[in-house]
């Protein structure tokens, strides 16, 4: 929400795959935005996903350049790898109150698409990222990444225990409308036994995460009585 007010210009969300960031930004995305798709309005964020290029990036952020527009770039971490990408951010996400962002080459994309080699950027981004910033070996990526981190507020969603993974993921499914089963057609009383299943093997479970909770959930709509948890026990879990 305040990325889309102009509040905040960036901001990075990062943590260990399947603990509901990409969810938990989305969720806040669509309800900023309700009242421009009731409108009719144009929406004003995007969710980027994938590898993207330096030009693909200077492209997209003209695109959404307007004040109150919000990109949101999930698992892109292909940007945080390319100096040429990282340069456009850095210009894009300048404390400076011009955000001025250059292409210094002609560029046929640029020319078909009519996107000039200049512009204000005045939109803001979100980074929904895995990557553990402090493992990068470039010297040159890390003063990069280092000017980035300064221009954007870092939210660090890591969560070590099992107990806070399982947390963190009932969390989710309170905020989710219907829950996160909410596909399933489940009562409270079913969701329930998924979540005891889950925090009774924790330690065995493959991963503690959304998916995994999804994943248990299509094995006990398949299989009646008790046979879902022999078939969690083969398909889910380590052996110990």
């Amino acid at each position: 929400g305040a990325c889309i007010n102009s509040d905040i210009r960036a901001m990075i969300v990062t943590g260990p795959a399947g603990i509901g960031k990409s969810h938990g930004v989305n969720l806040q995305m669509e309800k900023a935005s309700m009242f421009d798709k009731l409108a009719g309005k144009k929406v004003r964020f995007e969710v980027v996903k994938g590898a993207m290029s330096g030009i693909g990036l200077f492209a997209k952020l003209y695109k959404f350049s307007d004040a109150k527009n919000v990109l949101v770039f999930d698992d892109c971490d292909s940007v945080f790898a390319d100096d040429l990408a990282l340069n456009i951010l850095k210009a894009a996400l300048d404390s400076g109150k011009s955000r001025k962002i250059c292409w210094n080459s002609d560029s046929s994309l640029l020319n078909r698409e009519g996107i000039p080699n200049s512009f204000e950027f005045k939109g803001s981004a979100i980074f929904i990222t895995n990557l553990k910033f402090e493992n990068i070996k470039s010297k040159k990526l890390q003063d990069h990444l280092e000017a980035l981190q300064s221009r954007c507020h870092f939210l660090n969603l890591t969560i070590d225990s099992d107990r806070d993974k399982m947390l963190r993921i009932k969390q989710v499914d309170r905020d989710c409308e219907g829950g996160l089963f909410s596909d399933y057609d489940f009562n409270d009383g079913q969701d329930k036994e998924i979540f005891d299943f889950m925090e009774e093997n924790a330690h065995k479970l493959r991963e503690i995460s959304m998916r995994m909770a999804l994943k248990i959930a299509d094995l006990f709509k398949i299989q009646k009585n008790d046979n879902w948890k022999m078939l969690a026990e083969s398909t889910c879990m380590r052996r110990v």
